[in-house]
């Protein structure tokens, strides 16, 4: 489920994401309003009433839990990952392993900020549909009616976009984007220059008609939000959606600026292909797709707000968890949000840092796993791994998995 920024598979041929199915009610698990220690947290008195399937966290299974994060990490040599999954009454497991900073060896910690890449899709897709909770747009209203100079833009609607079925060309995948981006990946870039590399591009398909990851979706649905709110998007996420979300640890920066404290991000994205720190690299080329950052604690909380429909009405919130068919098995894409094998939520991937923030309805379980690179092993998104691994210890019926997909700079689009 790599939804990075750096290359791009059409999902139809190689997918990488994750999925939304249905909305469940979901309490918050052990330590939800605390904010973890550096280090590692694992919490188990669990209530006898718990009746799911899903395991209680026993330091048996914690053990197992630890041993399936290393084995990872030794098979990709990812250089730091934090982990934490629970279930109300099942207990609380938080894990840092390995360090943040390769050069100093400072140990990677629960509390750092980290870039989340494509997770920030479901920060623009939840304000898109309060947006729509509101009266303001219609799912099914054309792109042309907020944005001129769009390719079909009046036959492509606001939910063929949140979908991934608008048939756009991935600018990302524009070999003029990746000369530009690699060439200094300090420079800024606004959404229109964005827009650009993708419009000299012929539409892929008719909308509807196929499932393509594709960051120009998400580029417009900003746009949208922006024309709609009469406010910039950073300010209108910070305020309609992160407050209202109880995040404090998020945020939608509009440059550079990374705050502290943070771990260091290494990518082999680069026009040499060599492995660089890409901890400052500017994400304003991600934009409502792909900018945000945010830290481990936050995201278990946004987890559940974003598959249980916090900050929607029911309507809407089915809306979103009507999923579309992804092409791959156990695999569907709704609006903004993935549902993989009954994990609900999204992937992100950008150069230098992966995420991972899913849960499972039908336990109330949450999963982030939260990593400082973004380097492929065999094909392979390390997050994809990471969650395949945790999940065949504690879900076996549910084991998330789905191929790489990068929706990232390269030249050749994949």
């Amino acid at each position: 489920m790599r939804y990075s920024h750096t290359r791009n598979r059409r999902v139809c041929a190689a997918l990488a994401a994750v999925g939304i199915l249905v909305a469940p009610v979901g309490a918050g698990a052990a330590f939800a309003a605390e904010r973890p220690g550096p280090a590692a947290l694992v919490a188990a008195e669990p209530s006898p009433s718990a009746n799911t399937a899903f395991p209680v966290l026993t330091p048996d299974v914690t053990a197992r839990l630890d041993r399936a994060v290393r084995n990872v990490m030794d098979e990709t040599g990812v250089p730091g990952v934090s982990v934490a999954l629970s279930a109300p009454g099942k207990g609380t497991y938080i894990r840092s392993f390995g360090v943040a900073d390769k050069a100093t060896g400072a140990p990677m910690d629960p509390g750092l900020y980290m870039r989340i890449g494509s997770e920030t899709k479901t920060f623009t897709v939840t304000a898109l549909l309060e947006l729509v909770d509101q009266g303001k747009v219609g799912l099914d209203d054309p792109i042309s009616k907020y944005v001129d100079g769009v390719p079909n833009g009046d036959a492509i609607t606001l939910r063929n976009l949140a979908s991934m079925r608008s048939g756009l060309f991935n600018y990302s995948a524009d070999e003029g984007f990746y000369k530009a981006f690699t060439s200094d990946p300090y420079r800024p870039f606004t959404p229109q220059q964005l827009l650009s590399y993708s419009f000299k591009h012929p539409i892929q398909f008719q909308p509807g008609a196929e499932f393509d990851y594709c960051n120009t979706n998400l580029i417009l649905l900003g746009l949208v939000v922006e024309k709609v709110s009469g406010t910039p998007l950073n300010e209108y996420i910070q305020e309609n959606v992160v407050e209202p979300a109880g995040l404090s640890h998020t945020v939608f920066p509009t440059d550079a600026a990374f705050p502290s404290p943070h771990a260091h991000g290494y990518t082999v994205q680069t026009a040499s292909g060599k492995l660089e720190d890409a901890t400052d690299w500017n994400p304003s080329w991600g934009w409502a797709a792909g900018a945000m950052i945010s830290d481990l604690q936050d995201l278990r909380t946004w987890a559940r707000v974003v598959a249980t429909g916090t900050l929607l009405t029911p309507k809407t919130q089915a809306e979103r968890l009507n999923v579309y068919p992804s092409g791959i098995p156990g695999a569907g894409y709704g609006l903004g949000i993935f549902d993989v094998q009954g994990w609900i939520g999204h992937n992100g991937s950008l150069p230098g840092y992966e995420s991972l923030t899913i849960y499972l309805p039908e336990a109330k379980a949450t999963l982030v796993v939260l990593l400082n690179t973004d380097v492929l092993h065999d094909d392979d998104e390390p997050s994809t791994l990471f969650g395949q691994a945790i999940t065949r210890v504690v879900t076996p019926d549910h084991v998330f998995d789905i191929p790489v997909t990068r929706a990232t700079p390269s030249p050749s689009g994949s």
